[in-house]
């Protein structure tokens, strides 16, 4: 279970959509795997969801409408 974040903050990032917000974190995610963020010391050793989410929370990743 994740705590920090709160996912009731990460979800008023996308508008109360909590699918989007899924949908959003788990794009993010696969994008980090793909870099092996495992290896880079900023990440401190967490999984690719808990670094989207933390990146989600931050303002550092944003939510886009098509």
């Amino acid at each position: 279970m994740m705590n920090r974040p709160p996912i009731d903050e990460l979800a008023k990032k996308t508008d109360n959509n909590k699918y989007k917000l899924s949908i959003l974190m788990a794009k993010r995610a696969k994008e980090l795997e793909k870099r092996h963020i495992e290896n880079d010391p900023n990440y401190e050793n967490k999984k690719c969801i808990s670094a989207a989410a933390d990146e989600l929370y931050s303002g550092k990743v944003v939510s886009s409408e098509e």
